[in-house]
């Protein structure tokens, strides 16, 4: 899958683009008219009885009410389509509202989580796995001292990567935020991980990187070739970031993004970032992968 869609690619350019369609075939509905019909003239009447002018106005304010509806109708409907004809282009399986396995950081956030839509199957040649919409809550305190659930979307991307487990159990590359004067003063409250430090200025600049505290040096400086580097700062998408635990990988970036491009740019960042671990677990060797163990020889 490449990272910018095709311009001869008919498939919607994201889930609004429908929307004027279905509100149009909606307005042509004998029986949405019938409802809202119905409805204004019943309340119509019944509130012009002294005042057949305010029977008017009820009438009306019902037909404007009717159309508002119809275009959030409108909207839903576009959505839905959009992400039929999203995954029937694509290959893909569409899912639902459903739960993802906890398997990083990531995916344990809030007191509830979910994933609203999910897109499954070859998401870049030689690499299956997921993308979608995922959502995480949280309870706070609102300014009157009420709770309130908040909601933080992401659009997310996931693959297994069960070879690298062995070579790197965990990886946590995110987007750069805070001071870098204040890295150590961090790092010092941090456990089990350890910062990684390359020599990139522009990798410092966009990105936090951290391992296990047990991590090998060695591996993990290889993983960061000098293209994947590059790679990593000029071509995903904005705030892009990434974990691996144990074989799982998942990226992601704030907001639910339902459009062409972003999608299949978070499906070839995805992929992306798969092969670069798949390749470098592929070129370890074994006495590399073992280097430090006594010979049983």
């Amino acid at each position: 899958m490449s990272d910018l869609p095709d311009p001869s690619d008919s498939t919607p350019k994201n889930a609004r683009s429908l929307r004027g369609a279905e509100f149009k075939r909606l307005l042509g509905s004998r029986k949405a008219w019938l409802w809202i019909g119905g409805i204004a003239v019943v309340l119509g009447i019944a509130a012009g009885r002294g005042a057949p002018a305010l029977g008017l106005v009820y009438a009306g304010i019902v037909v404007l009410i009717g159309l508002v509806v119809l275009f959030w109708i409108a909207g839903s409907r576009a959505r839905n389509r959009f992400w039929e004809v999203y995954a029937e282009s694509r290959g893909l399986e569409l899912g639902g509202r459903t739960q993802l396995a906890p398997a990083t950081p990531f995916l344990r956030q809030g007191k509830d989580r979910y994933a609203t839509r999910t897109l499954s199957g070859q998401i870049a040649p030689g690499i299956v796995g997921e993308i979608g919409l995922f959502t995480y809550e949280e309870t706070v305190v609102g300014d009157d001292g009420t709770p309130e659930t908040k909601y933080y979307k992401f659009t997310f991307g996931m693959a297994e990567v069960r070879e690298c487990a062995a070579h790197m159990p965990e990886l946590y590359v995110k987007r750069k935020v805070g001071l870098r004067a204040l890295e150590k003063l961090e790092d010092a409250f941090r456990t089990g991980k350890r910062r990684v430090t390359l020599e990139s200025e522009a990798l410092a600049d966009r990105y936090e990187i951290f391992v296990g505290k047990e991590q090998d040096e060695i591996w993990t400086r290889r993983l960061f070739s000098p293209s994947f580097i590059v790679w990593l700062t000029e071509v995903p998408l904005g705030k892009f970031g990434f974990e691996l635990v144990d074989g799982t990988l998942v990226a992601f970036i704030p907001d639910h993004k339902e459009d062409i491009a972003t999608l299949d740019r978070m499906a070839a960042a995805t992929a992306a970032v798969a092969q670069r671990l798949l390749q470098e677990s592929a070129e370890t060797s074994p006495r590399r992968a073992d280097e430090g163990e006594p010979s049983k020889a």
